[in-house]
């Protein structure tokens, strides 16, 4: 979904609402190759026009196939976000450089704004880094084979502890007395 801003001066100091059902599952996976799949995005929003910017908002909801981060199995992950953007051609921004700074302005490189090019940047920025499956979520048990397992932090920093704590094999221990007594 594109406005131009020829289209957009229509509305100017006015608001644009928007309700509508975005697929763009192809632009995400070429954006990033862990999404395996994805519904379409309802977006629902308005697109304020004002003299010397453009303010987006909407919220965007969709359900990612994402792999578990442990497995690989497929796993649909749910994603809410809410979206505030501001737009500026080069020439209001110029104008008021010293309202707003760089950064939080997205400079307009073409006569339009590009809904789906902004719910595809947000949503990639919004996938979760860890995905579990329901069973791993809930289950105790973490993925081990031969001669190695996955462990948890609270079983790591227990198993330092423990190895901290054990005591000098009694067998050794006539060794730590002979020097001790060399260091008097």
């Amino acid at each position: 979904m594109k406005w131009s801003l020829l289209e957009l001066s229509k509305y100017k100091n006015d608001s644009l609402s928007f309700d509508t059902s975005l697929d763009v599952t192809d632009r995400l996976r070429q954006k990033e190759s862990m999404i395996l799949d994805a519904t379409p995005v309802q977006v629902k929003g308005t697109l304020t026009v004002e003299a010397d910017s453009y303010l987006l908002f909407y919220q965007a909801e969709t359900v990612l196939t994402l792999p578990s981060t442990r497995s690989l199995e497929p796993v649909d992950v749910p994603i809410v976000i809410q979206i505030d953007e501001l737009f500026m051609t080069p020439e209001q921004f110029r104008e008021n450089k010293d309202k707003v700074q760089e950064q939080e302005v997205f400079l307009l490189d073409a006569q339009t704004i590009d809904l789906s090019e902004s719910i595809v940047d947000n949503i990639v920025l919004a996938t979760p880094l860890q995905v579990l499956t329901e069973e791993e979520r809930n289950g105790k048990d973490l993925p081990s084979g031969e001669g190695w397992k996955v462990l948890s932090e609270d079983e790591y920093e227990s198993m330092v502890q423990e190895e901290q704590q054990q005591k000098i094999d009694p067998r050794l221990a006539k060794l730590s007395d002979f020097y001790s007594d060399e260091d008097k």
